[in-house]
């Protein structure tokens, strides 16, 4: 419940604008989820989520650790020459390149995300296959 609460948490900030904990826990209601302002404040602090006081004053995702976010992502993973496409479950492509990111792989020059695809560029097309499985092996791990 923990880890399928806090998907849902990073798919709703990174698609909506939501500033105030009484915003993510009303959303969080509507996604089926009954939650505590308790609850949502652990989550924040396990998510290492920030709240950037820009114009746009919204939740947003920081450093993130693998356990805390992957819950079950990326679901597939293939490649073509130096790219690798990952395909994620709906929603949840830009945090799980958070993480991606954050891991801080040699092999990896950068990630792009849509909605449920990720890009990651590798150096080489000998290394796409390689880094392919070392993902999904990371991923499906937790």
């Amino acid at each position: 419940m923990r880890n399928s609460r806090q998907n849902t948490i990073l798919r709703l900030i990174a698609a909506e604008h939501i500033s105030t904990q009484e915003e993510l826990q009303k959303r969080l209601q509507t996604e089926g989820f009954s939650v505590t302002q308790a609850t949502i404040s652990r989550d924040i602090r396990e998510l290492h989520l920030i709240k950037k006081g820009d114009v746009n004053e919204r939740y947003y995702c920081q450093e993130q650790t693998p356990p805390d976010l992957l819950g079950g992502n990326p679901v597939e993973a293939d490649y073509a020459g130096n790219t690798i496409v990952l395909r994620c479950t709906s929603g949840t492509a830009q945090a799980v390149c958070t993480v991606i990111d954050s891991i801080g792989h040699p092999e990896i020059v950068g990630t792009l995300a849509g909605d449920d695809t990720i890009f990651v560029l590798v150096r080489n097309a000998e290394l796409a296959g390689k880094t392919a499985g070392e993902l999904t092996e990371k991923f499906q791990s937790r």
